[in-house]
């Protein structure tokens, strides 16, 4: 075996650990409160997050393939703006726009505050309380389908348009063409986007718990260090992944095998159909309400709110939050890319059952909720302190939890969570440009290593960049991982942010969150402008 197959298997390994020791600690430890958290709690937790996946999921898919739809087939007044546009509602994390929407809808907001100082109305708060469960559902479609608008975007973009065309020629209509055609072609695409979508409502933690919503994920934190209970934690924790797990499986079988290929090797890409007068007008008002409510809505009040506490807020102090983010997010990004570069270069190189085993366990860590993630690492790396208590006698230092205080960890909990973002990238890449490139290097005396960054490496380069970019945004934004494991003192622009809405102080949230955004809509825009360099 060489270097590629080892550094791979031990990846695989250091990923496997976390989840394996939740497993044999749900079977194994006994858990004082899991009765009554069984009986009393468990029923509404199930309840809970069900109507969030299921109303969150059809509504995500309406929106996501409706737009994408109307992108890919017709030109409308900007539709070059709308395209990448539509994609921002992702930098945004769902946390930030919930503390946002309900400033703008509450008593002293700006929409009751118009109403009665201009309007003289008086309104019913019951119509503009938006911390209720369908409140949490408004937030996560709006701020989530865009996974399903950019997977299902990306295939109709390469679809032949022979099959829309002959659709068009047989007397089908706009409305025919979309459910009886594009629908059941674009299923895999679909299915692959809600995945995501209902990964990501699983995984929140800062909007359902702001929103008093209980879910899994809130319990997980109130059961650990509300009632000081890891046990109890490490048996909900499990209880989730058995969930994650059946999704996965759903997921599957909705794919189902249909597959749609090419008839003919001469694939012509998709024309769209210039809108004109009242239709025109009405996709351009479509997008723009989405675009609206999911973006240019909550951001214009952040940037109010921001110039309203900005002398308040900015210090040396936040400069360290801006600080801390940027380092971890870089340093985060850059592992997952190299650790997915391994995998991958290891997966396409060699077509045996391990390295298959080695490119699904690498997609596992995203399908796993962070606080699932942080109850593991932080088990797995308590016992290693506990193991070098030892050794630290040995030496003569005083035994110490280092490893698991320690910023290290948190960065492990990252690369666990969001590597497999940037594998799907780099395997892509390698798919498109193909190993005969590779076998030409290695046949001129180029070992495995040597062929991969003379030749791999330059040919791959937007997949590189795109994998940094997507892990540097999700590190960015991530909460939970976060607030559990972070070290004693060390805050990023996100806990902060989540810190102030929590104490209500929504308008001292702003600058975290406005640098937050801005930072994630610049990093979405260069992704953007290398994807369609990358398909061009």
């Amino acid at each position: 075996m060489n270097i590629w197959t080892w550094l791979s298997l031990i990846i695989v390994v250091l990923i496997l650990l976390p989840n394996v020791t939740i497993f044999i600690n749900f079977f194994t430890q006994e858990a004082e409160n899991w009765g009554h958290i069984q009986e009393f709690i468990l029923p509404d937790l199930l309840k809970n997050t069900s109507l969030l996946m299921v109303f969150t999921g059809i509504l995500s898919i309406l929106i996501g393939t409706s737009l994408a739809w109307l992108t890919s087939a017709y030109d409308f007044p900007m539709k070059r703006f709308f395209k990448w546009a539509l994609i921002l509602p992702l930098a945004i994390p769902p946390y930030i726009a919930g503390y946002t929407y309900n400033g703008i809808l509450n008593y002293t907001g700006v929409i009751q505050t118009t109403l009665r100082n201009r309007w003289g109305m008086e309104v019913d708060q019951k119509y503009f309380d938006i911390l209720t469960l369908p409140g949490a559902v408004f937030i996560f479609t709006l701020f989530l389908y865009p996974y399903v608008y950019t997977i299902t975007r990306a295939f109709l973009a390469n679809q032949s348009a022979s099959i829309i065309e002959n659709a068009r020629l047989l007397g089908r209509n706009a409305w025919e063409i979309y459910f009886r055609i594009v629908l059941p072609i674009s299923r895999g695409a679909i299915v692959g986007g809600v995945s995501l979508v209902l990964l990501e409502v699983l995984n929140d933690y800062g909007l359902v718990q702001y929103f008093g919503v209980p879910t899994f994920s809130t319990a997980i934190f109130q059961t650990w260090f509300g009632m000081n209970d890891l046990t109890s934690a490490i048996k909900l924790s499990a209880t989730l992944m058995f969930i994650v797990f059946g999704i996965l499986v759903l997921e599957k079988v909705l794919r189902g095998r249909k597959k749609y290929s090419y008839s003919n090797a001469k694939v012509r890409p998709l024309t769209p159909i210039t809108l004109k007068g009242g239709k025109a007008w009405a996709a351009f008002s479509y997008s723009l309400i989405v675009f609206s409510l999911g973006f240019l809505i909550p951001f214009i009040q952040l940037v109010d709110w921001m110039f309203l506490t900005y002398d308040k807020i900015a210090s040396p102090e936040f400069t360290s939050l801006i600080t801390n983010s940027l380092v971890v997010s870089f340093i985060g990004a850059a592992m997952i890319v190299v650790f997915a570069v391994i995998i991958a270069n290891f997966a396409r190189m060699h077509h045996s059952i391990v390295s298959k085993s080695a490119a699904r366990v690498t997609i596992l860590g995203y399908s796993i909720p962070g606080a699932v993630i942080a109850v593991g690492i932080s088990t797995v790396f308590i016992q290693i302190d506990q193991v070098l208590f030892g050794f630290y006698d040995m030496i003569g230092i005083t035994p110490t939890l280092a490893l698991s205080t320690s910023l290290f960890m948190l960065i492990s909990a990252y690369v666990i969570r969001f590597l497999a973002v940037g594998y799907n990238s780099i395997e892509s890449g390698f798919d498109k440009v193909g190993n005969k490139f590779t076998e030409a290097s290695r046949m001129l005396g180029m070992n495995v290593t040597k062929s991969f960054f003379k030749v791999d490496a330059r040919m791959i380069r937007g997949s590189l960049v795109s994998a940094f970019i997507l892990a540097f945004i999700e590190i960015l934004k991530e909460l939970p991982l976060t607030l559990i494991l972070r070290p004693f003192n060390f805050d990023t622009l996100s806990t902060k942010a989540f810190q102030y809405a929590s104490d209500e102080q929504i308008h001292e949230a702003s600058l975290a969150s406005i640098i937050i955004v801005l930072i994630s809509g610049v990093a979405i825009y260069v992704f953007h402008q290398v994807l369609e360099k990358e398909q061009n």
